[in-house]
């Protein structure tokens, strides 16, 4: 089995089919967006195949380290929008083949006027082994 990372994002990643902002759609819209994402998980649930997954606000901040006693530097309140991760499901799968046909289904949830997005979804495997140094 290998785990790999599926990301929505806001805003970054190349346009979808059904490009309508989710601050656009209908209430009921919402709503069934979120219930073929809770239902698509219940079904990896039942199979295996689902690890974990969260929906994200679309506020936050990078923040990083400067120096030994200062305070950490934010670029804050907002990160850049190419950065911003609506969401994101961790699957865990016997190949990249079924890894793709998961994200391909996700892909297909529904958005305005209950047709399918056809978002871009970034699928990324987890680093298997720590990478060794060899001299």
């Amino acid at each position: 089995m290998a785990k790999y990372l599926l990301l929505k994002h806001y805003r970054g990643a190349p346009a979808p089919v059904n490009d309508v902002p989710m601050d656009q759609w209908t209430p009921e819209e919402v709503s069934d967006h979120i219930r073929y994402m809770n239902d698509f998980a219940d079904r990896l649930k039942e199979t295996g195949e689902f690890v974990d997954g969260q929906a994200l606000a679309p506020e936050g901040s990078f923040v990083r380290y400067d120096g030994e006693g200062r305070p950490p530097v934010t670029d804050g309140p907002f990160a850049e929008t190419k950065d911003l991760i609506a969401g994101w499901m961790i699957i865990d799968v016997d190949s990249h083949e079924r890894a793709v046909e998961l994200a391909g289904e996700l892909s297909a949830a529904p958005g305005a006027g209950g047709k399918p997005i056809h978002e871009w979804l970034e699928l990324r495997p987890f680093l298997g082994e720590a990478p060794t140094i060899t001299e």
